[in-house]
């Protein structure tokens, strides 16, 4: 036996050789050597074998067997016309058995050798038994990686298409919030429109019924700072622009102890004067008074300064803005005592009364050197 091709059959050939039988050659003329077998190497999952003949045969047929007698099919036989060796080839599978025989026939000497060979299962070349479970669990891994992508892929554009909706959907409600914010507004608007005006309408017509009270007023002269000047009995300015603490003042010649009464006051563009009411009993001590100044208590008053209203009551008249004309109403009936802005028809102010007995208008020009004058009033 000779091994052929393959280093690596080494090892093979090795255990082979241990195991061939050479069979007893049957001659029935002449003498004979037994067929070579020699390894060729792997080939097709098998084993290749060929069996030589050294031998001059005139006419030779080759005969593959296996173990168990069975025959086996190799390559045509061949002879070498310079060496006159003949040689045929087998293939042996695992499946094949692990014994083969090549059997030499020479028909014309009527002769026949015969070798054997046993291999051992460990040397065919064999399949791992864990590669089909490879194949499986790596074409199952395969066919899982490409069901996750093809889900994930799916997963991503059904969350995009979620997103997109959510987004549409937001969009929408926020303008809708929008229209609302902006309806409400509106709205808000209209309404504090329609309670300005209905507050105008209001004061409107809290102003025409104090004006429907109108009263002459006369200026008395036989009551007033000896400083201040009265033109036409109805108008006053201070002959000095020095300032007089406290201030000059003038009464109306008369008083007023019940129901409703409402005067007008010129004031223009003066930068100081202060309009209001006094009990009886100052106007007579005034009228007494060589002096004639402001007292400091029993009075009701609104003030003009410095571009600010203040009164005598505390009552905040901050926001009321500069007005060239003042109506003062007395309502004795209600206890209030109430100053509005003729040109705007609006109310400026309106104080608690808390004196008894007639009560007397009072004028203090103060001393910018400009007129302070009750004007008729016209309903």
């Amino acid at each position: 036996m000779w091994i052929s091709g393959n280093p690596g059959m080494g090892q093979l050939a090795a255990v082979i050789f241990i195991l061939v039988l050479v069979s007893a050659h049957h001659l029935t003329a002449g003498d004979g050597h037994d067929p070579l077998l020699v390894l060729d190497g792997y080939e097709d999952d098998g084993i290749r074998l060929k069996c030589f003949s050294v031998r001059s045969f005139s006419e030779v047929q080759v005969l593959w067997t296996d173990g168990r007698g069975g025959n086996l099919t190799g390559t045509p036989l061949t002879t070498d016309t310079t060496t006159a060796n003949a040689s045929s080839s087998i293939v042996l599978k695992p499946e094949s058995g692990n014994s083969v025989s090549c059997k030499i026939i020479d028909k014309l000497l009527k002769t026949s050798t015969e070798s054997s060979v046993v291999i051992a299962n460990v040397f065919f070349p064999a399949t791992s038994p864990w590669l089909a479970a490879f194949i499986v669990i790596l074409l199952l891994g395969i066919f899982l990686v490409i069901a996750a992508i093809y889900k994930l892929r799916k997963n991503s554009k059904i969350t995009t298409r979620e997103k997109n909706a959510q987004e549409e959907l937001q969009k929408e409600i926020d303008d809708i919030k929008e229209e609302l914010e902006d309806e409400e507004e509106r709205f808000q608007k209209e309404n504090q429109d329609m309670l300005t005006r209905i507050e105008n309408v209001q004061n409107e017509l809290d102003f025409r019924r104090a004006q429907s009270n109108a009263v002459n007023i006369t200026l008395d002269e036989k009551c007033k700072h000896p400083s201040l000047i009265i033109k036409d009995k109805n108008r006053v300015m201070s002959s000095t622009q020095k300032e007089i603490l406290p201030k000059p003042m003038v009464v109306a010649t008369k008083g007023f102890s019940e129901q409703k009464h409402y005067w007008e006051v010129e004031v223009g563009d003066k930068s100081e004067w202060e309009l209001g009411v006094v009990c009886e009993e100052i106007r007579n001590t005034l009228r007494s008074s060589s002096s004639n100044t402001f007292p400091k208590e029993n009075l009701l008053s609104l003030r003009f300064s410095q571009g600010e209203y203040t009164t005598t009551g505390g009552t905040d008249a901050s926001n009321c803005k500069p007005c060239s004309v003042v109506g003062v109403f007395l309502d004795q009936d209600r206890d209030t005592l109430s100053f509005f802005d003729v040109e705007e028809k609006c109310l400026l102010v309106s104080l608690p009364v808390e004196l008894s007995g007639n009560l007397y208008p009072f004028f203090s020009p103060g001393s910018d050197g400009k007129w302070l004058g009750v004007r008729p009033v016209y309903t």
